[in-house]
């Protein structure tokens, strides 16, 4: 009995974690942290009718750490914007982490980085365009 229980609590387990992988994801009060350092799909964690933000970004990292509130902001304040932050770091590594694999993955040569995707789930813009977006939206925010 008490391995028949185990097996359905890791079966309900497995289910809800492939589930939450994808993409059905829900705006929740605090922007998702993701990644942990190890690769990644972004569509995954889509969120639906929602501009998605994703923030590539180190604790290691000052300027990431200075749109940490901003960005906290925009994602409580903007019902239609979700943001959603990449880990580049593993645990294991105390500085910028360029050779993570989430890191290596999308070609990162500086953060932070954004990419924004648009409420049908198409990239809209990545880089320097989307940093400029996101830096749009944070100062258009009622102070």
């Amino acid at each position: 009995m008490k391995f028949i229980t185990t097996l359905a609590c890791s079966l309900t387990l497995a289910l809800a974690t492939t589930a939450w992988a994808a993409g059905t994801h829900l705006k929740t009060e605090k922007p998702l942290r993701i990644a942990q350092g190890m690769e990644v799909s972004l569509t995954d964690f889509l969120v639906p009718k929602k501009f998605t933000v994703f923030d590539f970004t180190s604790e290691y990292c000052p300027p990431c750490r200075g749109y940490t509130e901003p960005l906290l902001h925009l994602h409580q304040q903007r019902a239609d914007v979700a943001v959603i932050k990449v880990d580049i770091n593993r645990p294991e590594v105390h500085r910028i982490d360029w050779q993570s694999p989430v890191a290596q993955q999308y070609g990162m040569r500086s953060i932070p980085h954004f990419k924004v995707y648009g409420p049908k789930g198409d990239l809209l813009a990545e880089g320097n365009e989307a940093r400029a977006m996101v830096d749009g939206w944070i100062a258009a925010l009622p102070q």
